[in-house]
C-alpha cells in the first residue's frame, strides 16, 4: 500500500510544482486611469495607469512594456501595477504597436497598418517608448524605470541603448532575452525580402516546423525588420559579440527570472553578469535576483515582483529638480491630451 501513496503524493508535489495556477486579480484601492499617447509617426498606444497615493508617492515612475502576444491589462501586469501603486510608486503598463497577435495600429493613405505580434515592426517602437516617457514627464516625473517583460525587454533595452535617454534612470529585464538568437534563416530572408520589395509586406511566413518554441507565423515585413537587428543590439550583453549595446547603457540594470518553469535560471543571470563585467563600459550597476515560485507571467506572485521593483528603486540615484535633464534625443512628441478616469476610489 505504500507505493501506490508515494506515488500519489509524489503526482501531487509535481502538480503543485508544474500544474497551472488561478489568476486572481486584486481590487485597486488607489486610483486608476486609462491613458493614450500618440508616437512621433501618428501610432495612438493604450495603457493603465495606476497612481500612487500624495502620502506616499515616490519621485519615480515605473513604465512597464509587455511581453509578445500580450497586452497592458494582462491580468497579472494589473496586479503588480496595483501593488507598486500602494508602495508608492506611480505605474505605467503601457502597449506598445506589438500588442497581441494582431492589431490595426492606424490607418495611412487609405491603408490600414497592421500591427502586433505577428505583423508588426519591432524596431519602431522605439517612437511608443519615446511617446510613453514624455507623457509621464509631462506628469512630473523627471525619472523613469523602465520595465521590459519577456520580448518587452528587447523594446526597452533598443530604445535606451539608442536614446542614452537620461530621463531613465534604471531597467529591468522582466524574464527577457540573455543569449542572441540563432542567424536568420536565409530562405526565410530571401523570400522576405522579395516580398517586401513587392510592396507585399503584410504576408505571413510559416517558420520551419524545427522552430516550435517559435510562433507559427511571421509577416514579411516583421522578419525582415528582425532579420536586420545589429548584431550588438542582437547579442545585447556581448556573449559572442565584441561590440554589445550593452556598453551604451549607464543607468543601474535590474535582472530577473522566476523559479517555476521561467525561460531562464540562476545560470542564465550569472552568464549575464559575468558577460557584462567583461566589457569596459557598462551600466554603473548591475544586480540579479531571482523571484521565488514565479512562472514567466509571475501568476500568483505579483506582490513579489512589485516588491523587488520597489526595493530596488529606492537605491536609484535620482538627479534632483534643479539638475539638468537634457537628454540626447529630442522629445519625439507632446503627450495627447487622451486620458480617460476608470476609478477613483
Amino acid at each position: 500500500m505504500a507505493a501506490p501513496f508515494v506515488v500519489i503524493v509524489g503526482a501531487f508535489l509535481l502538480w503543485l510544482r508544474h500544474g497551472p495556477r488561478p489568476i486572481t486579480v486584486t481590487e485597486g484601492k488607489f486610483p486608476e486611469q486609462l491613458v493614450y499617447v500618440r508616437s512621433a509617426d501618428d501610432i495612438v498606444d493604450a495603457g493603465a495607469m495606476f497612481t500612487a497615493p500624495k502620502t506616499s508617492a515616490k519621485p519615480v515612475a515605473i513604465i512597464w512594456i509587455h511581453g509578445w502576444g500580450t497586452n497592458f491589462y494582462y491580468p497579472t501586469y494589473t496586479n503588480i501595477g496595483r501593488a507598486l501603486a500602494a508602495r508608492g510608486y506611480t505605474t505605467i503598463t503601457a502597449n506598445t504597436r506589438m500588442h497581441d497577435l494582431a492589431n490595426v495600429a492606424g490607418e495611412r493613405y487609405g491603408k490600414r497598418i497592421r500591427a502586433g505580434g505577428y505583423w508588426g515592426v519591432g524596431s519602431e517602437q522605439t517612437s511608443d517608448l519615446g511617446a510613453w516617457i514624455d507623457f509621464a514627464e509631462s506628469l512630473g516625473f523627471r525619472n523613469i524605470v523602465l520595465v521590459g517583460h519577456s520580448a518587452g525587454w528587447a523594446a526597452v533595452r533598443a530604445y535606451q541603448a539608442e536614446k542614452q535617454d537620461t530621463r531613465v534612470v534604471g531597467l529591468v529585464s522582466a524574464s527577457g532575452q540573455i543569449y542572441p538568437n540563432d542567424a536568420p534563416d536565409p530562405k526565410m530572408v530571401a523570400e522576405a525580402t522579395r516580398l517586401v520589395a513587392d510592396h507585399r509586406g503584410d504576408e505571413l511566413l510559416l517558420f520551419p516546423a524545427q522552430h516550435r518554441s517559435y510562433p507559427s507565423y511571421v509577416s514579411a515585413s516583421t522578419y525582415l525588420d528582425i532579420a536586420k537587428t545589429p548584431p550588438g543590439l542582437m547579442d545585447f550583453y556581448g556573449i559572442r559579440t565584441p561590440k554589445p549595446a550593452v556598453t551604451r547603457i549607464r543607468c543601474p540594470l535590474l535582472a530577473w527570472f522566476g523559479t517555476r518553469d521561467d525561460v531562464g535560471t540562476a545560470k542564465d543571470l550569472e552568464k549575464l553578469t559575468s558577460s557584462i563585467q567583461r566589457q569596459s563600459s557598462r551600466p554603473s550597476r548591475v544586480e540579479t535576483v531571482l523571484i521565488k515560485n514565479a512562472d514567466h507571467m509571475y501568476t500568483g506572485e505579483e506582490t513579489q515582483v512589485a516588491e523587488t521593483i520597489a526595493q530596488w528603486a529606492k537605491t536609484l540615484p535620482t538627479p534632483s529638480a534643479g539638475q539638468s535633464r537634457l537628454s540626447t534625443a529630442k522629445p519625439q512628441t507632446k503627450p495627447d491630451p487622451m486620458v480617460q478616469s476608470t476609478a477613483a476610489n
